[in-house]
């Protein structure tokens, strides 16, 4: 763990003396609607290739699949990974503008729904779905670039997940949605 950490802050660091030269090809950034409406952290780093295009990285903690609420007994104990590429067709500012994002997900984890199931009646105890899918997708969105430090937009995505067992209990179509805000450096 310590070797990872100080990797992080070697290259962290490398990054921040890179970008003191004027170029600025590093986002982070959270959905903060997804951490206010669901409790769910989406935290993301965007590495860019040039003023139109980024390659991205995400990590959800506590995923749900399309907003479905622990109301009740149910729980999600899921988190995913995502790797995308992003286009930006803005002109005024490098990276801003309307941007399409393809995108690859995996998710880990596990549904739990306890008691009473309204659908069984019959059924009495807990039921617990395997949430590991491959999910491919495709989202858009809008990006604010303020002075090429801060960011804000709201994006959307859809995703065809690939599992079965979460096809059947859920659905095969998946949604995302939010507002990103993000600091560049």
């Amino acid at each position: 763990m310590k070797k990872i950490i100080v990797a992080l802050i070697f290259i962290t660091t490398f990054n921040m003396g890179y970008s003191q030269s004027g170029v600025k090809n590093n986002e982070i950034k959270l959905n903060i609607a997804n951490t206010i409406a669901i409790a769910s952290v989406e935290f993301g780093y965007e590495r860019f290739i040039d003023n139109h295009q980024s390659l991205e990285g995400v990590i959800l903690i506590n995923d749900r699949m399309n907003y479905h609420s622990e109301n009740g007994s149910r729980k999600f104990d899921t988190n995913s990974f995502k790797l995308g590429y992003n286009y930006y067709f803005g002109e005024e500012y490098a990276a801003s503008g309307l941007f399409i994002n393809p995108f690859l997900k995996y998710r880990t984890g596990e549904f739990t729904k306890d008691g009473d199931d309204v659908d069984e009646p019959a059924f009495v105890g807990s039921t617990v779905t395997d949430m590991n899918s491959f999910i491919i997708g495709l989202g858009a969105g809008y990006k604010w670039n303020f002075n090429d430090t801060f960011v804000l937009g709201p994006f959307l995505n859809i995703g065809r997940n690939f599992s079965d067992e979460v096809k059947d209990r859920f659905s095969a179509i998946e949604f995302n949605a939010g507002f990103n805000i993000g600091y560049r450096f």
